[in-house]
């Protein structure tokens, strides 16, 4: 029988940051897109009309997701991490996701709309 310390944390901190890395991916493209909604990124955004911009927003976030996992995970499989720093790291990029997802925080970077 394998004892479960044999096993490096590698695969378990790459999911982790992966997810953190979704997180702020998500929180960036979609603070980008209220701030900036007629430019050229946020029209890309649009893969499916009847949904608009948020189809690409959480695609977007998901393959990047997928990306970091897929690579992360290569890389770190036989590795013993620093979980500790990994699991600071994660959730400091999912704060940047979670404020960047926050409208009162986009409210700061829009100019205000004059009533008539």
């Amino acid at each position: 029988m394998e004892n479960k310390m044999d096993k490096p944390n590698g695969p378990v901190a790459a999911a982790l940051l992966a997810g953190g890395i979704g997180c702020a991916v998500l929180g960036v493209v979609t603070f980008a897109n209220q701030v900036m909604p007629t430019s050229a990124f946020s029209q890309w955004l649009v893969w499916y009309k009847p949904v608009g911009a948020l189809a690409g927003k959480s695609s977007v976030a998901i393959i990047i997701f997928l990306l970091a996992w897929a690579v992360l995970g290569l890389l770190w499989r036989r590795q013993e991490m620093r979980f500790g720093r990994i699991a600071v790291i994660s959730f400091v990029l999912l704060a940047v996701g979670l404020i960047g997802t926050f409208p009162p925080f986009w409210l700061l970077f829009i100019s205000p709309i004059p009533l008539p």
